[in-house]
């Protein structure tokens, strides 16, 4: 069963949310994280790289440095406070006609450990390091691990009362998403926690790495230890956000190829029209079963449903990720490992098929794959099956902002 436990979290005073709020760490790379921080922005604290000299490796210990460096400074300038008491969070996300409304504490990684939060994908060793460091060094958890689970209505109605009062931040972002969150009382924290108990499981949506690294981090935090700490201490637990399954929103995850294998475009499209029915589409965004592929200035519809396996005998080969890759990326593309062939770039579904017109036209892709979304019951069902979705099939949108809710280790 699910536990969920409140924690005493470093936050920003009321004033100063929307300033602190940052983008997550890993949707942006370092140069659009030194145009986007502002002085008192939490990217200095998760990409504290931007304010090192450029010729500085990422991965140098003078970044880790600079990055508790940065809290300690934004601690006092910001700035951030620790609440008196241990508390529950209810973070509210709003993108116009979309609201999704989750409970935000600390959920057991005992629980990560042993399967009670289920995973659907595979984590990179590089990126596991590079945030496991992170968390030891400045003795935090400063990414929001985004969880799910199947929706019940006594947790429904626990979240709307405390949405009905006063919240504590209520801001809308520069990407305009409104951000809410409100800090349960210690009664409705309380019923929380009793709620969310007869749950009985969570699963990552978004944020694999910082679950593994969150664990790992425990693990070395432990190490140095002292015998006079608490057996349960805040490094067993990490800082997510659970939304209900209704509610949470997958965008897709699009794909595009420098190359075409060495093929004219022409001959490009009669291999694949030697395999599969290939058709010319105005439709952009493709139907379960469809892929719309955009070549040489063109768009094309590629069926690839008729040779699909059955969803209940294989949930992973079923998704339309896998069907690209078994039908196309790999016999025609001669693209063996979509993880690693450097020939591959996933573009999310945000950036919108516009996105893929101008990287195909610029000459930055030869080719471009609008995909459906994967949806909320097929990740369910993945997991549920202990099975690894291909990488980059989910993208979750809207995503939640660091630096309002820190939980220290």
């Amino acid at each position: 069963m699910a536990v969920v436990r409140p924690f005493r979290a470093l936050r920003p005073e009321p004033h100063s949310a929307a300033a602190v709020a940052a983008v997550p760490y890993d949707v942006v790379s370092t140069e659009e994280a030194r145009a986007l921080a502002t002085p008192l922005s939490f990217l200095h604290v998760t990409r504290p790289e931007i304010d090192l000299d450029p010729d500085v490796d990422v991965h140098d210990a003078s970044v880790y440095d600079t990055a508790r460096a940065n809290l300690a400074r934004l601690r006092e300038t910001a700035p951030l406070v620790v609440e008196a008491k241990p508390a529950l969070y209810v973070y509210r996300l709003r993108d116009r006609d979309h609201t999704q409304v989750g409970l935000a504490g600390c959920f057991s990684l005992d629980e990560y450990d042993n399967g009670t939060i289920k995973k659907h994908e595979r984590t990179r060793p590089a990126k596991e390091d590079d945030r496991t460091r992170h968390m030891v060094t400045i003795e935090a958890q400063t990414g929001v691990l985004f969880l799910t689970y199947r929706q019940t209505p006594d947790i429904d109605a626990a979240v709307d009362q405390i949405c009905g009062t006063e919240p504590l931040f209520d801001f809308v972002a520069p990407d305009g998403i409104a951000h809410t969150v409100w800090r349960a009382t210690a009664e409705d924290t309380a019923r929380l926690v009793e709620r969310f108990s007869v749950v009985p499981a969570l699963y990552i949506a978004d944020g694999h790495h910082r679950a593994a690294s969150a664990a790992r981090a425990r693990h070395a935090l432990a190490g140095a230890a002292t015998d006079a700490e608490p057996s349960d201490h805040e490094r067993d637990y990490v800082l997510a956000v659970a939304f209900p399954d209704h509610q949470t929103r997958i965008l897709p995850y699009n794909r595009t190829v420098s190359d075409l294998a060495g093929a004219t475009s022409t001959q490009f499209l009669e291999r694949l029209s030697s395999r599969l029915s290939v058709e010319p589409t105005r439709d952009t965004t493709p139907s379960k079963g469809d892929v719309s592929m955009y070549v040489d200035g063109h768009w094309y519809r590629l069926a690839l449903s008729d040779r699909a396996p059955q969803a209940s005998a294989d949930p992973v080969g079923f998704l339309d990720v896998s069907l690209l890759q078994d039908q196309v990326l790999g016999p025609v593309l001669d693209v063996a490992d979509i993880r690693t062939d450097p020939r591959v770039r996933f573009v999310g579904g945000v950036r919108g098929t516009a996105e893929l017109e101008r990287l195909v036209d610029a000459g930055q892709a030869a080719v471009a794959f609008s995909m459906s979304a994967v949806t909320v019951a097929e990740l369910l069902a993945i997991a549920d099956a202990d099975a690894i979705m291909a990488p980059k099939s989910t993208w979750f949108e809207p995503k939640l902002r660091d630096g309002l809710l820190t939980h220290l280790i």
